[in-house]
């Protein structure tokens, strides 16, 4: 075989890491663009960019998880592709206005980067190499749409936005799993770094807002609730979660393990990611006003970001189980209808409601769950050893 493949296990590189980087500031931009416009319009248009960001990385995530990252070749096409996303991330504030074309421009030359460095490395694995250009021909039409958008009215700007992410998302479920291959140590480490910069973006948007106002004890008190909310995501994910889903991979083979990869990792961990931005937007918005009651959008953002995290580990509990659980859907839909009382009472206030769900949640997980979760720990302690 190609030395560009591999279909053996293992870890993440530092040329992936470096790649995920430009994330942290890309997911920093969408928070920016929200804070630049708190409207619905707005919140719509931020959700539009992320899940462009979210398409590349997803991608890319599976082609590192099948290419050898450190190989020359291959590093150096992925670090070409990380200077494209870097202008892609510049233009996000303004890729529906004045930096369209820039954004367009930069977002369709790293999907053509993409689908040719896939075929390439899966040249020498037919089976795999035949997904990739099954795959392409749906692929490449998305992104040229997002291109397409850069000319066209602005009222029809979201449209097009929108028939992109449908054909990028939708596509790849229509043509099927067959020939995809999936290393599933490598997939899961993969996706567990990418919540934890999300995870990072929010403590960052903790401090930067924090840092635009003067530190009294209010907003001192807002910044560890929003640390505590911050080490919920953590624990939802870390304790528990990541593990279960990574043996659940392990426990499959070929086309079964290939779609399950797909909807639990690729589809099911964007409203994670998605959930976790919204809430660092929340966040600055709390900052500014600790004191003041919030705005719609803002509560919407704050509640219902914390509500989206939750209720993607039911959504993922009931693709792999048919089963919904207790703990999280309630405190899924706690949060969400927090955001009615989070717009009558002070921003500090409704921060301290979300923080109390979570709080309640975790407490109710550590109590109902702590068996299987020393039989958790002490597997994934034995597969150290």
């Amino acid at each position: 075989m190609s030395v560009l493949f591999s279909d053996q296990q293992h870890r993440v590189s530092n040329v992936e890491l470096f790649f995920d980087l430009v994330f942290v500031f890309a997911f920093t931009q969408v928070t920016t663009l929200w804070l630049e416009e708190p409207t619905w319009a707005g919140l719509g248009r931020g959700l539009l960019v992320l899940a462009a960001l979210w398409w590349i990385w997803a991608g890319c995530a599976w082609l590192t998880n099948a290419a050898d990252a450190e190989a020359g070749f291959v590093s150096t096409a992925l670090l070409s592709m990380t200077a494209g996303l870097f202008v892609a991330a510049l233009a996000v504030p303004e890729a529906f206005t004045r930096e369209r074309t820039v954004f367009g421009v930069a977002f369709f030359a790293v999907v053509v980067s993409f689908v040719w460095l896939y075929a390439v490395v899966s040249r020498s694995a037919p089976e795999l190499f035949a997904a990739v250009r099954r795959t392409a021909w749906i692929t490449l039409p998305g992104a040229a749409f997002i291109l397409a958008a850069a000319f066209v009215p602005a009222s029809v700007r979201p449209a097009l936005w929108a028939v992109a992410l449908i054909i990028g998302f939708g596509g790849p479920a229509l043509v099927g799993s067959s020939g995809w291959r999936v290393e599933p140590e490598h997939f899961a480490e993969r996706h567990g770094l990418i919540v934890i910069i999300a995870i990072g973006e929010s403590l960052g948007a903790i401090g930067f807002g924090a840092r635009g106002t003067r530190l009294g004890g209010d907003v001192i008190v807002a910044t560890l609730l929003g640390l505590l909310v911050a080490v919920s995501f953590w624990l939802a994910y870390f304790d528990f979660a990541s593990s279960g889903l990574r043996d659940l991979l392990v426990r499959r083979q070929g086309l079964e393990r290939a779609t399950i990869a797909r909807d639990v990792y690729t589809y099911l961990h964007l409203p994670m990611v998605a959930g976790i931005v919204l809430f660092a937007f929340g966040m600055r918005s709390v900052l500014r006003s600790v004191n003041a009651d919030l705005r719609w959008v803002p509560a919407v953002a704050l509640c219902c970001g914390c509500a989206l995290y939750v209720l993607a580990f039911v959504a993922i509990r009931w693709r792999v189980a048919r089963q919904l659980g207790r703990g999280r859907p309630i405190a899924g839909l706690v949060l969400a209808l927090l955001t009615l009382a989070a717009t009558h009472v002070h921003a500090l206030v409704a921060l301290a409601l979300v923080c109390a769900v979570l709080i309640g949640l975790h407490a109710y997980e550590l109590i109902h769950w702590r068996d299987e979760r020393a039989r958790r720990r002490a597997h994934v302690t034995a597969d150290a050893g």
